[in-house]
């Protein structure tokens, strides 16, 4: 703990393309070694293979209905990607957590609550590790892809929400040592 004052959150600016501070803070997550251009590329990437797909297999108009629909789509495209976005990430947060706590000699794997704030900085952290796991050429299509099965509510960073809710249930009975 900070002995003078609690450190203030720094204000993260929105993203260029989306406008959508929580796409800022996923970049920042992907970033390495302070290369933001690398991270923007990646995500920028995976969300145009992911949603450029969609818009895809949804265009079976003629001409000039493509035409008109690729307009409203462009204006309306920073909002749909964003809101799949969330969604994503609201299929991978968890709601529970277990955290360890020291009783009378023994330890005990207590189910506590997760904050809103830090249940998105969970989801994104294991959505980038199952991306990386993933057995695809590049990190844009594993992101993708995991993405894809994240908005799905399927695949390997659900998966772990899931077990993590499993456990916080299993070890339900020692709710009371919560702190």
């Amino acid at each position: 703990m900070p002995r003078r004052r609690v450190a203030s959150k720094r204000k993260i600016l929105p993203d260029p393309v989306y406008g959508s501070t929580t796409i800022a803070k996923f970049i920042n997550r992907v970033m390495t070694d302070g290369k933001k251009s690398v991270a923007e590329r990646i995500v920028y990437g995976a969300l145009q293979k992911l949603f450029g797909e969609k818009k895809k297999k949804s265009d079976k108009h003629d001409a000039a209905d493509a035409a008109d629909k690729t307009k409203k789509t462009e204006n309306a495209s920073g909002p749909d990607v964003v809101t799949e976005f969330t969604k994503a990430l609201e299929n991978i947060r968890p709601a529970v957590e277990v955290k360890s706590r020291r009783v009378g000699g023994s330890t005990y794997q207590v189910p506590v609550e997760v904050r809103q704030e830090r249940g998105v900085t969970l989801a994104m952290r294991w959505l980038i590790e199952a991306a990386k796991k993933r057995s695809e050429k590049t990190m844009s299509a594993r992101l993708a892809a995991e993405l894809g099965e994240a908005i799905e509510n399927r695949g390997s960073a659900v998966k772990k929400r899931t077990d993590m809710h499993q456990m916080a249930k299993a070890n339900q009975a020692f709710a009371h040592y919560r702190w």
